[in-house]
């Protein structure tokens, strides 16, 4: 049990490292540059929470910010959509138009499209151009994995997960990335409009 929770730590404090990686710039608070090169759009068919499909790779050719969350997570996802409802209203009728918000579910077992839509009209996130997205299992943890990311569930049915976000330029690769909890909406809202030109 010790050296789990020990491993955990370690294992975030590493992720910090990663996201701490300014490449000798000042980085806003919560704001990184892309560690990743991967194309993080590829071919993979997931289901919105109307119960349609979606190609992640139909999602080219506009910015998207993307994060992970579960709807019966206790802690940091709430507050990582909340966040993203306040990015929303900073980016106004741009959402859908010239960006998409995508929030992928970790819990694909339980978390169906139609539990996906309940927890967006609850959290003030049922906005047109924001998907909640879920698959199968599989599919998850190969889009965690286009993310350097991982979950895993505890025996209680809590999931642990790395609590990050991305904003994906017009080509799917990778941005910026985000500690959602830390950065402040009107600076990812600004990368946005960068990406926009």
């Amino acid at each position: 049990m010790i050296r789990t929770l020990v491993a955990k730590a370690l294992v975030a404090v590493a992720m910090l490292g990663v996201w701490g990686c300014s490449h000798g710039k000042m980085a806003k608070a919560g704001s990184y540059p892309a560690a990743n090169p991967a194309d993080c759009l590829p071919p993979i068919t997931l289901v919105d929470q109307h119960g349609r499909n979606v190609d992640l790779a139909s999602l080219k050719g506009r910015p998207v910010l993307i994060d992970f969350i579960y709807t019966s997570c206790p802690g940091p996802c709430p507050l990582m959509t909340a966040r993203m409802v306040s990015v929303a209203k900073l980016v106004g009728p741009k959402l859908g138009k010239q960006v998409t918000f995508v929030s992928i579910t970790i819990d694909p077992e339980r978390d169906h499209p139609s539990q996906l839509e309940r927890y967006a009209v609850a959290r003030g996130a049922d906005h047109p151009g924001w998907l909640f997205l879920t698959g199968t299992p599989a599919q998850i943890d190969r889009v965690l994995a286009l993310f350097d990311l991982t979950s895993d569930r505890n025996p209680d049915g809590t999931v642990n997960h790395a609590v990050a976000s991305f904003l994906l330029g017009p080509d799917g690769h990778q941005v910026r990335q985000y500690q959602p909890l830390e950065v402040k909406p009107a600076t990812v809202a600004a990368d946005i409009d960068r990406v926009l030109g």
